[in-house]
Formats: C-alpha cells, sequence, structure tokens
C-alpha cells in the first residue's frame, strides 16, 4: 500500500472535529505517543510563572449548592447571557474570566466564594 499523504490530507479537510479528535486519540493509543506539548515546552512556562504575575485568569473549579447564584454571579461578572453563564456554572472546571488583575481576580473569586463556589486563580 502506498502512502497518499494528499489524500489522507483531503479526507481530514471533510472530517468533524469530534472525528478528528476520535483520530487523534487512536493515532496515540496506537503508537503510544502523546500529542500534548512537550516538556521543554511546560517547563519554560513554569520559569516564567515564579516572576511576578501580573494577570490572572479565574477559573470556577466547582458550582457548590447554590448553582442559581453561582450562575447569577458570573452573568454580573462576565456580562454573558442566561444559557452561556449556566453553561459555565454547568461545565466545571471552567475559566471565568481571562487576564485580569489580582485585584479583580480576588474581587471575583470572592463573590463566587460568596455563594458557595470554589475557585482558582491562575
Amino acid at each position: 500500500m502506498a502512502f497518499d499523504k494528499d489524500s489522507i490530507i483531503a479526507s481530514l479537510k471533510e472530517a468533524s472535529i469530534s472525528d478528528l479528535n476520535d483520530l487523534v486519540k487512536a493515532i496515540e493509543e496506537e503508537f503510544d505517543v502523546s500529542a500534548s506539548a512537550p516538556v521543554a515546552v511546560a517547563g519554560a512556562a513554569g520559569a516564567d510563572a515564579g516572576a511576578a504575575k501580573d494577570s490572572y485568569d479565574v477559573e470556577l473549579t466547582e458550582s457548590g449548592d447554590q448553582k442559581v447564584k453561582a450562575i447569577k454571579a458570573v452573568r454580573d461578572i462576565t456580562g454573558l447571557g442566561l444559557k452561556d453563564a449556566k453553561g459555565l456554572v454547568d461545565n466545571v472546571p471552567s475559566l471565568v474570566k481571562e487576564g485580569v488583575s489580582e485585584d479583580e481576580a480576588n474581587d471575583i473569586k470572592a463573590k463566587l466564594e460568596e455563594v458557595g463556589g470554589v475557585v482558582t486563580l491562575k
């Protein structure tokens, strides 16, 4: 069987995201490889984390028992509509806000923890 990369590329262009995701998983299992970033790249990012951070990502890791209040808090914080805010709260862990100052991140964290949410600052 000859390797025809052009036909493979044409097939990939027609595939859905779900199909491509399944393909990546199958390749990882078949050849015992990983599609994740190399360790050297991840290590370089970790070195930068030791320096003073000027922006934070706020991640909701648990929504808590008061989901309705958590959804309202997420809506107030992000300005999202009801459906999008509910999606963030229902599909934890999820990023609520990215690239915010330390003060704003702590303020958001306090608001979400007030309604029973568990928040991680990254």
